[in-house]
């Protein structure tokens, strides 16, 4: 007996990066979510722009036929949820059209994981847009930035800078960031996790 009410398809309306803004922690490991949303808007040709009634960057264009919207925003990590609410309310979203880009000390570098909703798994962020949102229920996307390799302070592991010999991981984690997000515009966040979740740079 076949489905005739078939579930919508989960696409995003607005892609966010989580990262800090000050220049001390640009392409720091924690800053990942912002390189994904600038790799995206490089490859869209949508210009980032800053936006104070978002307190963010914010750019948004046309892509396979869907109006997006994409941010950073410059609250600094603990207070993402007040940029990400502000464009929410703005434009009216629910949850669910929003996906959120970060990083993930628990996945390797050079994987990724797209889930649909789930909690905030420790990442500062994260709970502030649960809190902000008051749900857990919106799309995902953690890039794995691995854990330290001598044991050190995750906090200094985490504010750190990729080494040169991980650059090359980095670049195509971003790329593969960047397929998996087209093809969940295209197909939906379904997908995308069915093709890209088990997915690796490294092989």
């Amino acid at each position: 007996m076949t489905d005739t009410n078939p579930k919508p398809l989960i696409i995003p309306r607005l892609i966010v990066g989580l990262g800090n803004p000050e220049v001390k922690y640009n392409q720091t490991r924690h800053n990942i979510g912002f390189e994904v949303v600038d790799a995206l808007a490089y490859s869209w040709q949508f210009k980032l722009q800053e936006n104070r009634r978002f307190q963010g960057f914010f750019a948004e264009g046309e892509v396979l036929g869907h109006k997006i919207g994409l941010l950073k925003p410059t609250t600094y990590m603990n207070r993402s949820g007040q940029s990400v609410r502000s464009v929410m309310d703005w434009y009216k979203l629910s949850p669910e059209c929003l996906l959120v880009v970060y990083d993930d000390m628990d996945l390797e570098l050079g994987r990724l994981r797209l889930r649909l909703s789930g909690s905030a798994g420790g990442h500062n962020g994260m709970k502030s847009i649960i809190s902000h949102l008051n749900s857990q229920d919106f799309p995902r996307l953690r890039l794995g930035i691995g854990r330290s390799k001598g044991g050190g302070e995750t906090v200094s592991h985490v504010l750190g800078k990729f080494s040169p010999e991980d650059g090359p991981i980095v670049q195509k984690s971003l790329d593969l960031a960047i397929e998996s997000l087209e093809l969940g515009l295209k197909s939906g966040i379904e997908k995308a996790m069915s093709l890209y979740n088990g997915r690796t740079v490294i092989s």
